[in-house]
């Protein structure tokens, strides 16, 4: 097995040590961080790019979450739904990327390179979550894949219930605000700018006529939503009770 160049390079064993994972085939490591568009300028590059390792590590990461719920857990599926999908949607997996330092290894182009910080270089990481899990799996199994996801992902699960993060951010503010305060939160675009396929919104979310704060987004939706957690931010608000019923032990309100 010929090992690239770039694993040096990038000091790929670093990140190996961050993970707690030495890699049969470093090559399967080195694939899961490469973005399409590296290969545009790179059309010498020998391994592919990373979107099937991501297809079958979406999948892995889905079933442990999954079967994590069912085994510790009897809440009903629509709340372990919630749950999972709070562990495993795009911010949560751009998250822990960014705990482990993914980004600094990542292939990207020029273009793409400059983007650090944005909406697009967190799609990108959680994107690279997955296929990471992906590459895990294939080379050394469903434990040590199980592992990685539970160190690194569900033990955010007790955070996800104690701050509402099954819940989006919209949904949580207007609950608190509704039993907290007794105001039913509203939304009013402040301003657009740019042209029609690109315009950038700036929304802001107001307790009666207290504006409480701005969001922004390329749409007004995505604005709100992102006025909303700012907004949650601010109050410092606690999360929704839940019932949590886990497995052979009391039922507990958080």
């Amino acid at each position: 097995m010929k090992i690239l160049l770039e694993y040096k390079e990038k000091k790929f064993n670093q990140l190996e040590e961050k993970i707690g994972i030495k890699f049969n085939n470093p090559n399967y490591l080195i694939q899961a961080l490469v973005h399409r568009s590296y290969l545009n300028e790179n059309r010498d590059f020998v391994l592919g790019h990373n979107e099937r390792l991501e297809f079958l590590g979406d999948a892995v990461l889905e079933l442990i979450i999954t079967e994590f719920l069912f085994e510790n857990y009897l809440n009903p599926e629509g709340e372990l739904t919630s749950w999972r999908a709070a562990l495993v949607n795009a911010k949560m997996c751009a998250q822990v990327a960014n705990e482990i330092g993914m980004e600094e290894y990542l292939f990207l182009s020029h273009g793409e390179s400059k983007d650090a910080g944005t909406k697009a270089r967190e799609y990108i990481l959680a994107n690279v979550m997955e296929s990471v899990i992906g590459a895990i799996y294939i080379d050394q199994g469903w434990d040590i894949a199980k592992q990685f996801v539970t160190r690194w992902i569900i033990t955010k699960l007790p955070e996800v219930l104690e701050k509402g993060l099954w819940m989006d951010s919209k949904s949580r503010f207007q609950e608190a605000a509704q039993e907290i305060v007794g105001i039913t939160p509203s939304y009013k675009v402040l301003s657009e700018e740019g042209p029609d396929h690109a315009k950038q919104f700036i929304v802001g979310v107001y307790l009666d006529k207290e504006k409480i704060a701005e969001g922004t987004g390329l749409s007004k939706q995505e604005a709100q939503v992102d006025a909303a957690e700012k907004a949650l931010e601010i109050k410092q608000w606690p999360g929704p009770r839940i019932t949590i019923l886990p497995k052979e032990k009391e039922s507990e309100i958080i």
